[in-house]
């Protein structure tokens, strides 16, 4: 067997003929060997489903649930730069050791006559939820890694289950009707059980599954809200229900730099666990949530992984103009199976220059391919490059002091930007 994390790593890319082998039926196996549905993996289990908020409610119900004193582990994918950081116990990546022996689990498990293959997602969910479960957690907040139904972290029943928005994305494996995406992202929720629908623009399809399930719906907008608060948008306000059913506020509550939704929502999540919320330690975790590759800011940069136009929206709303005088670039490289010209089109009336660069691999997209999308909707390219840090060495020169970089597109893109110093004009 490998001995290394990164042994192991090399391994499980060849376990499999696909990348993505949607379906349960193996994964629930190899689990079953492994022991994981001998016992809850932790005392309350949430799962996160949705297009995109995902990483934003999970990250904000792990700081919320430790500010009120829980021993909190969570699984999310992918990781930006080290593997580890797909498992954290009370908001530390995991280490090496522990890892290596839930992919030795899953290994002897997946061996057993009948032998059988796992990608390399559905190994690394088998092991995280091993490591998640060595932890004696009072909570474990997952992240579904792509529609739901079918999604290898759906092999657990979740006490509280989410979702977030629903949007076109991974079109060539969950099609572009949304109703039917709707569906299988719902496919997380579990008869008689919580379900947090964290948008006001869900389709149908998502309410209609919990209820044909007897699963209570709690609905952003209806059985909880968030408003401004009295400092405009500096506070905001929540208000939600017990899980006693009982009305509450939380006041005072600080921008944690996320979407307010998906603080509200994960709000909500953890009230229907039975987790008692408070205003100080609420105020407290808030402050303190931290998100890699979210509008995250580095001098002229703003890094973000936004991949659809749902996404790029948003980020559009939320950018602020560079100084008067400067230009906002926009660095951009995405895979071949997102879709460009929408994220283009919400991201172009806040650019006025473009980078385009290319992302190798079975999924990846040239930069020229971009620069065509690009200028067809009246942009201006000043450069293609071979790779995300070319594009930043490509791009230095031309940087003046009031100028803003928002560098985008995919997690790659953003991974790659994050693993070297980015220039600054002075």
């Amino acid at each position: 067997m490998p001995k290394s994390l990164t042994e192991w790593l090399q391994h499980l890319e060849t376990l499999h003929p696909t990348g993505i082998d949607l379906g349960l039926e193996r994964v629930a196996c190899v689990a079953e060997r492994m022991g994981l549905f001998e016992n809850p993996i932790a005392k309350q289990v949430v799962v996160v489903a949705g297009t995109n908020g995902k990483g934003s409610t999970l990250a904000i119900a792990d700081a919320v649930a430790r500010g009120h004193g829980l021993r909190v582990g969570t699984y999310s994918s992918p990781h930006l730069l080290r593997y580890n950081e797909r498992v954290k116990i009370d908001g530390q990546e995991i280490a090496d050791q522990p890892l290596i022996e839930g992919f030795e689990r899953v290994e002897r498990a997946r061996l057993q006559a009948p032998e059988i293959s796992l990608t390399y997602f559905e190994a690394g969910t088998l092991c995280a939820l091993w490591c998640l479960a060595q932890e004696s957690l009072d909570l474990a907040v997952l992240e579904i890694g792509l529609g739901g139904r079918l999604d290898a972290v759906n092999i657990i029943d979740a006490d509280v289950a989410v979702v977030t928005t629903i949007a076109q994305d991974h079109a060539s494996f969950l099609g572009t009707d949304i109703s039917q995406i709707g569906l299988e992202k719902a496919g997380v929720f579990r008869p008689l059980r919580p379900a947090i629908l964290g948008s006001e623009s869900l389709p149908s399809s998502v309410a209609d599954t919990a209820i044909a399930l007897a699963a209570p719906v709690y609905r952003l907008g209806l059985a909880f809200s968030h408003s401004a608060g009295s400092e405009g948008n500096l506070l905001w306000c929540w208000h939600g229900l017990t899980s006693e059913g009982d009305t509450i506020s939380l006041d005072a509550l600080p921008d944690p730099g996320l979407p307010i939704d998906n603080a509200a929502t994960a709000l909500q999540a953890l009230a229907m666990t039975g987790l008692v919320l408070t205003q100080k330690a609420t105020q407290n975790a808030l402050a303190q949530v931290q998100l890699p590759g979210r509008m995250q800011w580095l001098g002229q940069w703003c890094l973000d992984v936004g991949h659809n136009p749902h996404a790029a929206a948003y980020l559009a709303r939320r950018l602020p103009a560079p100084p008067e005088g400067g230009r906002q670039w926009a660095l951009i490289g995405m895979l071949n199976d997102k879709d460009a010209d929408g994220v283009i089109a919400a991201l172009a009336p806040r650019i006025t220059d473009w980078v385009c660069v290319t992302l190798d691999g079975e999924r990846g997209r040239k930069a020229d391919e971009l620069a065509k999308r690009i200028t067809a909707q009246g942009g201006r390219v000043h450069c293609c490059a071979d790779s995300p840090e070319a594009g930043v060495d490509a791009l230095a020169p031309l940087l003046a002091s009031k100028d803003r970089v928002l560098a985008t597109g995919s997690f790659f893109t953003v991974a790659a930007l994050l693993a070297r110093p980015l220039p600054q004009a002075q």
